[in-house]
């Protein structure tokens, strides 16, 4: 199995837009710098990976919304997982999940932090 260049973890939803908004600016910023990025969403980050909550997450300038973000991360082949376990435990279901992102097990967690080439923590 292949491991991203960079891992962004990220456990905030719209309680901790900024962690929000720096995981997918620096995810997009390093797809652009050819690098391959996963972000992983953990714990209350999960309700990003539902259809249309992200949308409303938006610090302003200088920064861009996560209604921009997001698409240009899938868009740009970045691979967005979402942890199963915590879905379950924060009551996300798997057919209110965005397309392209992808539902991962605490197994693949441990994996992608033990060897990817570089981890973003955001918690």
């Amino acid at each position: 199995m292949e491991y991203p260049d960079l891992l962004i973890t990220l456990t905030a939803h719209d309680n901790n837009p900024n962690n929000v908004t720096i995981a997918f600016t620096m995810g997009v910023k390093a797809l652009e710098k050819g690098h391959d990025v996963e972000i992983l969403l953990l714990s209350d980050g999960v309700h990003l990976a539902e259809n249309g909550f992200a949308a409303k997450i938006d610090i302003g300038e200088p920064f861009k919304g996560i209604r921009e973000l997001l698409p240009a991360f899938l868009e740009s082949r970045g691979k967005l997982k979402v942890c199963s376990a915590c879905m379950e435990h924060n009551g996300v279901k798997e057919e209110d999940i965005i397309d392209g992102a992808e539902i991962i097990n605490a197994d693949y967690v441990v994996d992608a932090l033990m060897n990817s080439k570089k981890a973003l923590q955001l918690n």
